[in-house]
């Protein structure tokens, strides 16, 4: 037991990790079942649907243990998540540019432009005038 002094572990320290390496692991059945998931959908299935797929097989295991126990297999979701992209072509009516992108102007109030996709025209009713006053 001087080793255990030299190393600073306790005594039941020692014991328990010899109990522990000496006894089976409880999650290699589940570790199977993900690994052959994993594979057989391509590695496309992170761990939310594994998790689902394990509990339609009949396993009941929290998200956070599959997610745990994919890391430790080195099992990664492959799919990559798709940018967004806001172009959809040309959408409704252009309008002519009849200042022809020249924006100076000789004298005040000859040219007016304006955004119009961005105006937000609303009705005015009872309700809207007083949601108005109250903020």
């Amino acid at each position: 037991m001087a080793l255990l002094e030299i190393a600073g572990i306790a005594r039941s320290s020692y014991y328990y990790f010899i109990k522990k390496i000496k006894s089976p692991d409880k999650y290699e059945q589940v570790k199977s079942e993900i690994e052959a998931i994993y594979h057989e959908n391509q590695g496309r299935y992170g761990y939310r649907r594994i998790t689902m797929e394990l509990r339609n097989r009949g396993y009941v295991i929290n998200h956070k243990t599959v997610q745990r126990l994919m890391s430790f297999l080195q099992l990664k979701c492959m799919v990559q998540s798709k940018k967004y992209q806001s172009y959809r072509g040309e959408d409704g009516i252009v309008a002519p540019d009849l200042i022809e992108r020249k924006f100076q102007a000789e004298k005040p109030n000859a040219k007016w432009t304006t955004d119009i996709y961005m105006c937000v025209i609303s009705a005015h009713t009872k309700n809207s005038e007083a949601s108005l006053k109250h903020t």
